[in-house]
């Protein structure tokens, strides 16, 4: 069994889609422990972001990575029991891209980083309106709202979308997070938001961090930041 989810581990260093799906189907044939499997992945996958945040890997490197995970996640998913999704599920997150950006590579990242660490992803993908976070969020009774933005004017539609969970008197439902290249602690602090990461596994940090504070955490929680 080890053979196996060292080749799991293989394909995705190397961002094969196929043999990574292939080996997690391998896997579970075998009577492995999807959970276990899933565990390895995570740990793997700080790896390569560690990495990458070192400059030892490059950005290709890592999406072909992060879409060789999406694949075997699919597989090893599946066949965990519901009640024990229910019990490892750390909480549930809507994300995207905000209105007026199509970039959705770092996204994308943070999506599957969350969903590998235990998070139920609603993915909304990118130029999202800000009703629609307000509205998937109260549909699906989210925990976490997370909104990147990659160009600078599209940043205010970040504060538009706690400006209107403000509005609805909704806004204490939920925990906020910002993220994206021209997005900073202190853009992040000014608008109310509670969470902040400059790399994707900065950001799973910090729903981890958030949603295990619950309530309990006030202030922004900021990871990534220079000095630290």
């Amino acid at each position: 069994m080890s053979s196996v989810t060292e080749k799991l581990k293989e394909a995705i260093r190397i961002g094969s889609e196929k043999d990574a799906r292939e080996m997690a189907e391998k896997f579970v044939e075998q009577g492995g422990d999807p959970l276990a499997a899933i565990s390895e992945v995570t740990v793997l996958m700080q790896e390569i972001g560690d990495k990458f945040s070192r400059f030892e890997i490059f950005l290709p490197e890592v999406i072909l990575a992060a879409d060789a995970v999406k694949e075997a996640l699919a597989v090893l998913t599946a066949k965990i029991p519901e009640e024990k999704k229910r019990e490892i599920r750390r909480g549930k997150v809507v994300i995207g891209t905000v209105f007026g950006d199509i970039h959705d590579i770092g996204k994308n990242l943070v999506a599957t980083m969350l969903q590998v660490a235990g998070f139920e992803v609603v993915d909304l993908g990118a130029d999202v309106p800000s009703g629609r976070f307000v509205d998937e969020a109260e549909k699906v009774k989210a925990d976490i709202i997370a909104m990147s933005s990659l160009i600078t004017p599209s940043m205010i539609y970040q504060k538009d979308v706690i400006d209107q969970l403000q509005d609805m008197g909704v806004r204490s439902r939920y925990r906020i997070m910002v993220g994206g290249a021209p997005v900073t602690p202190q853009w992040a602090e000014r608008i109310s938001a509670d969470g902040w990461g400059k790399y994707a596994e900065d950001a799973v940090e910090v729903a981890k961090i958030l949603m295990e504070g619950s309530r309990e955490v006030s202030g922004l929680v900021a990871r990534g930041a220079p000095g630290e």
